[in-house]
């Protein structure tokens, strides 16, 4: 129990309350108002975005510094000197592995990639112009269907498994989600290629031809997977958590995390960016699009700049940028139309007077988005891969609430509707 205290004075309390302040590791303290409720009172919080709903070792945001640390690892470290697979084991397990955990961990998700053939017959349900989200959340909630014989989340060994199972098939279902979109037949995944190698591969790959992965651009699919990796209580994440917290399997948990990233304020921000790059449409017709920006009575707004949480340049987008720079020379796009958009855009933003005041730097979603773009992906499909990144952090959060002491996720609500009143006489 805290020692520190927080007093709050109300009308109609005698006396003053006393609230225990609470300290984390790092960041702001915490006042613990789960008092007030026998007090007949409870906290006004609109997205909560004042409140910690929960208790968490994972990871840590300061927006204001640019901060981002997974475990008190710095996202520009993992990001140099890791890779997706050690990051997932990194979230999930709470320590980075030594090499015969990496070999372990790699080799289990590597030789798990496939999913039951009954599954492929259930794309078949979907109609071809579906939104590829609107199957992934259909096909991961519909995996419950196929591997219940772990579902027990009070055994952690078959949470460990369904953990391990989500993170090999994501990018299974994923490229099945793209290929059945434009009605090519399935590519199977090869266990001798990595993560992001096989992700490409099952994209990209056909029958008619022999496809080789490009390292350059694997190296770019991996790093966005993991720049995408977790990002603390978001909303898909709560989502998660929430969704959890009823007791639900892991697979509904995720899918239920999936729907939530679908939103265009969440996981759709960096399908956004190219679809403001195609309304701009030419070079020439940026100054006029800046312009609109930067007038209040003007609805336009640029995506891809600026970040809520983050006050100061987002510390994913450094890397991102980087990466962005080392695709485009590979593919020898920067004369792409769009591309040189995007380019010039960057540049205002580091540089005019309004945006650097303002600090709407360039964010991941802006980086990424360029990225995928770049690599042939089609908009359609830039959520799902924010999803396949994310799943490891969600699959961590659902991880550390299940093994904890928990409660059923419950929001009280402040009621401004009609008072009681009888039912008219007819």
């Amino acid at each position: 129990m805290s020692e520190r205290k927080a007093t709050l004075t109300l009308d109609g309390l005698d006396t003053p309350l006393e609230l225990p302040v609470m300290s984390g590791t790092i960041g702001p303290d915490v006042v613990d108002v789960g008092g007030l409720t026998a007090k007949g009172y409870f906290t006004y919080d609109p997205g909560f975005v004042s409140t910690a709903s929960c208790e968490s070792k994972i990871t840590y945001i300061d927006g204001g510094k640019g901060v981002l640390l997974h475990r008190g690892y710095p996202i520009e470290q993992l990001a140099e000197k890791s890779d997706f697979l050690e990051t997932c084991y990194l979230l999930v397990y709470g320590e980075l592995p030594n090499a015969e955990q990496k070999e372990q961990f790699d080799n289990n998700i590597r030789y798990h990639t496939m999913v039951h053939d009954q599954l492929t017959h259930f794309f078949n349900g979907f109609r071809r112009d579906a939104h590829p989200m609107a199957i992934m959340c259909g096909v991961v909630g519909a995996l419950a269907a196929f591997y219940h014989d772990s579902l027990d989340i009070n055994d952690e060994r078959h949470r460990e498994i369904s953990a391990q199972r989500l993170v090999a098939k994501m990018p299974t279902l994923a490229a099945m989600t793209y290929k059945y979109s434009i009605g090519q037949p399935f590519v199977y995944p090869r266990n001798d290629l990595n993560y992001a190698e096989n992700f490409l591969y099952m994209m990209f790959s056909n029958p008619c031809e022999e496809y080789k992965v490009n390292p350059v651009l694997s190296k770019a699919m991996d790093r966005i997977f993991l720049l995408h990796a977790d990002h603390e209580q978001n909303a898909s994440t709560s989502t998660v958590r929430l969704a959890g917290s009823t007791g639900a399997n892991p697979f509904a948990c995720i899918s239920a995390g999936i729907a939530a990233l679908w939103g265009p304020s969440h996981g759709g921000a960096n399908e956004a960016v190219l679809d403001m790059l195609g309304e701009i449409g030419d070079v020439s017709n940026i100054d006029d699009f800046v312009a609109r920006a930067k007038d209040k009575n003007d609805p336009f707004r640029l995506m891809g700049f600026g970040h809520r949480v983050y006050k100061n340049f987002d510390p994913r987008a450094r890397v991102m940028k980087q990466t962005a720079d080392e695709v485009l020379a590979e593919l020898g796009l920067e004369n792409d139309p769009l591309l040189k958009i995007a380019k010039r855009l960057e540049q205002i933003a580091l540089e005019d007077p309004y945006f650097v005041e303002k600090k709407l730097y360039p964010n991941v979603d802006f980086y990424s988005g360029i990225i995928l773009k770049a690599l042939g992906i089609p908009t359609s499909m830039f959520t799902v891969i924010f999803a396949l990144g994310r799943t490891p952090g969600w699959i961590a959060h659902w991880h550390e609430m299940i093994s904890s002491p928990y409660k059923i996720g419950r929001p009280r609500q402040l009621y401004t509707g009609s008072d009681a009143r009888d039912y008219p006489e007819k």
